[in-house]
């Protein structure tokens, strides 16, 4: 299998892109820069290529105005670098579980025909690793026409379902540039207490999902004096490295592979990709395997702490958009509050502020007219807010109201209360 012949510059491997094409874009911190600069630059020899990605880190540039006539970009997650087109009409988005994506192109329905993507070097025997992003980019590699690879030595070669020789790829472009890095700010007070209220309902033993941000790494922060927690989740970033190293996180209680973190990609600091380089300890796997119910509910505890824009008095849960102002994604939060609802001892939790940037109540009579509901209200357990723990889970709508009020923030209780009022004709 020999694919040395097979190195080019990425003006020259780009050119394996045809009008027409539906090209897959690695994900997160391994969207491939070089590579997605040198197809914008073919804008003028290409028409009607679709691109296809979940969240990716760097520049959009296929999004501009200048390059509608060549690319239309049909998002799986709505990130910032193509959140403005997205809203504007000149790109799209797909809600869809992240569990689902790696089917879309498994079972045809999305057939990809290139996929852009950055690598580990060959090892001696030729393979390479997806790194920090394995996800759904595994089922686009696996099914894509033609693949053209990054190779990259500041690429992670981490362990579980991203391997893949080098004889795969139709073309390989070296870079040495460093990977898109996020430095998490430190939590507020606010954030403080909402990682204290989190660290409440996680038990020893548990196994814990979580995204990314301040709340999730206040939550971290709060888990020191806790034991044998295990990590299955889509995604992981720098807070879970102190925790391995203190000897909290150990894997051991977990069913589904006991004494390994789980996760579909990581998006960190240098720190966090040096963590994760040939660690045995990580399995980066398949995201139609982390994210499946059947999966995630084997293990025990399984305690899911996911974010949303609002909620509304009766539990459901916006968290893809604003209004009709698209932010972001489905993603996997009911991949995880479904199978941490249907684990043992599980606790399915939404974590979130009480009030917005502009002191706006989060906890709301009504969703926003056009938001989408992620999380229905038949799913939602618990609630937390800096004000404390709600648990939804067996309550009626009037009791539920009562609940999410008591942990709404003070200044916006009594207009709450006025709403359940009118709503349910008495308090």
């Amino acid at each position: 299998m020999s694919y040395q012949d097979n190195f080019t510059t990425a003006e020259e491997a780009v050119k394996l892109i045809q009008s027409g094409d539906r090209v897959f874009i690695h994900s997160v911190a391994a969207a491939p820069q070089p590579l997605i600069n040198a197809m914008t630059q073919r804008a003028p020899e290409l028409e009607d290529v679709e691109i296809v990605h979940l969240h990716t880190e760097g520049e959009a540039p296929y999004v501009k105005p200048e390059y509608s006539d060549t690319f239309h970009t049909n998002a799986l997650f709505v990130g910032a670098n193509v959140r403005k087109a997205v809203n504007q009409g000149s790109a799209d988005y797909l809600p869809i579980f992240l569990s689902e994506v790696p089917g879309l192109f498994r079972q045809g329905i999305m057939p990809i025909d290139m996929a852009l993507v950055q690598v580990s070097p060959p090892d001696k025997h030729g393979y390479c690793s997806l790194g920090v992003s394995v996800d759904a980019t595994r089922a686009a590699l696996q099914e894509a026409e033609k693949a053209i690879a990054l190779v990259n030595p500041n690429m992670p070669r981490t362990h579980g379902d991203g391997i893949f020789h080098a004889s795969r790829f139709n073309a390989l472009v070296e870079t040495d540039e460093p990977l898109h890095e996020l430095t998490i700010p430190e939590p507020n007070d606010i954030e403080k207490k909402i990682g204290q209220h989190c660290a409440e309902l996680v038990d020893d033993g548990a196994t814990l999902q979580m995204g990314i941000g301040a709340i999730p790494n206040a939550v971290l922060d709060s888990l020191d004096g806790h034991k044998d927690l295990g990590i299955h989740t889509e995604m992981f970033s720098d807070g879970v490295i102190d925790l391995v190293e203190k000897g909290v996180i150990t894997n051991k209680k977990k069913a589904k592979h006991p004494e390994k973190i789980v996760a579909g990609f990581v998006m960190g600091s240098r720190r966090l990709y040096d963590f994760v380089d040939d660690n045995p300890m990580l399995a980066m796997l398949d995201i139609a395997y982390v994210n499946d119910t059947a999966v995630i509910r084997k293990n025990p505890k399984v305690t899911a702490i996911n974010s949303a824009v609002e909620v509304d008095i009766t539990g459901q849960v916006c968290a893809d958009s604003i209004g009709t102002y698209h932010y972001s994604g489905v993603g996997g939060q009911m991949d995880f509050i479904r199978g941490a609802s249907l684990s043992e001892g599980g606790k399915p939790i939404i974590a979130l502020p009480s009030t917005t940037g502009k002191g706006e109540s989060k906890i709301v009579p009504h969703l926003k007219q056009g938001a989408g509901v992620v999380t229905t209200r038949a799913h939602v357990h618990y609630v937390v807010t800096e004000y404390g723990i709600a648990n939804l889970y067996g309550k009626n709508l009037r009791e539920r109201a009562h609940a999410l009020i008591e942990i709404a923030h003070p200044d916006h209780r009594e207009g709450l209360e006025k709403t359940v009022k009118e709503r349910f004709h008495h308090f």
